[in-house]
């Protein structure tokens, strides 16, 4: 008699369940903490790019929307000045956007930086480790890349136009020490020697 397959079973990202079954208990027993709810974690990641003086150029400013959408699995937000540059002839709040940018959460969160940490950076040219000095004193961490085509979601077509992206890690109970921690039990490669 076959068995019949229960489809009850709720996916859960990689990274996700490691952070719920072994690195929360790791992370509090590191850092000395007596509360469970104490300990570092990663509440968004927030992918972001600039257009800059292209953003007049509408292919430039569609490549860069696709982008985003392909590389994260959700639609852009676009961001318009927030204050009027004379020399770049930007007025506060008019005109075309200056950015986009995508709030991940829960599990679209973990799965981006899964991929990221384990298929993005190790296509990274000539990379030796991401580097560590770039925590605020929240102890969230800002990540800037060259380039879009890191990620295996672009084509040929779409490395047409090159755009850097910048991506940033907010951390929840964060401090420069724990947040730290949390990304390289997570896997993020800090360069050697830095602290």
């Amino acid at each position: 008699m076959a068995t019949k397959k229960t489809t009850d079973a709720k996916y859960i990202p990689r990274l996700k369940e490691l952070y719920n079954t072994e690195l929360e208990k790791k992370l509090q027993k590191e850092l000395g903490l007596s509360n469970i709810n104490e300990v570092p974690k990663l509440d968004k990641v927030v992918v972001s790019a600039g257009v800059g003086k292209k953003r007049e150029d509408k292919r430039y400013t569609e490549t860069v929307e696709l982008t985003l959408e392909k590389i994260t699995g959700q639609a852009p937000t676009s961001r318009l000045a927030k204050k009027s540059i004379a020399t770049f002839k930007i007025r506060k709040g008019m005109g075309a956007p200056v950015g986009y940018l995508v709030t991940l959460r829960n599990d679209k969160m973990y799965e981006f930086v899964d991929r990221l940490i384990n298929v993005a950076l190790p296509h990274v040219r000539d990379f030796h480790g991401v580097p560590s000095s770039s925590f605020d004193k929240q102890g969230n961490y800002s990540l800037g890349l060259r380039e879009q085509t890191v990620f295996p979601e672009i084509t040929f077509e779409d490395s047409a136009v090159l755009h850097g992206l910048e991506i940033t890690f907010i951390i929840k109970n964060g401090s420069k020490e724990g947040s730290k921690k949390l990304l390289e039990m997570l896997g993020m490669p800090f360069e050697k020697g830095a602290k």
